[in-house]
């Protein structure tokens, strides 16, 4: 994968899961300048390193298409910050986990983790009516 983006300094971080990636190829929503709209503030994307493994891990053992779309998806977090986490934990626990102490919202569409993440109070992005990204919670 190209260099890393540099994470943008004065801004706020919202953690992207692994399916917040695949929402361009499924919808047709440019999630980035989506989340520019919705939160109305400079933000900066970041892709934390399990979920980066685990897209990587669908790209080269996943089905055909999954294949395929994960490599899109690997494209598409060039755009991301990349946040090297030590947890050895399943992906959506270190979600859980980074979001709480960092205190930012995620952008996800898994329910389980959506439910996971508003039971502690930290604010869900994810695709409504399949055509709009929706903030679940506050700033």
């Amino acid at each position: 994968m190209t260099a890393e983006r540099k994470p943008i300094k004065n801004s706020m971080r919202v953690i992207l899961d692994s399916n917040a990636l695949f929402v361009p190829l499924q919808f047709k929503i440019d999630i980035f300048e989506e989340l520019k709209k919705l939160l109305g503030v400079s933000f900066d994307p970041v892709l934390l390193s399990p979920i980066k493994q685990e897209l990587e891990t669908l790209a080269s053992q996943g089905p055909p298409q999954m294949r395929k779309n994960a490599s899109c998806a690997l494209k598409l977090a060039e755009n991301c910050s990349l946040a090297r986490v030590e947890y050895e934990a399943p992906p959506d626990d270190v979600i859980v986990k980074t979001a709480c102490e960092w205190r930012c919202p995620v952008f996800t569409n898994d329910k389980q983790l959506r439910k996971r993440l508003r039971d502690i109070n930290v604010p869900v992005i994810y695709v409504r009516q399949k055509s709009r990204l929706e903030i679940d919670g506050r700033l």
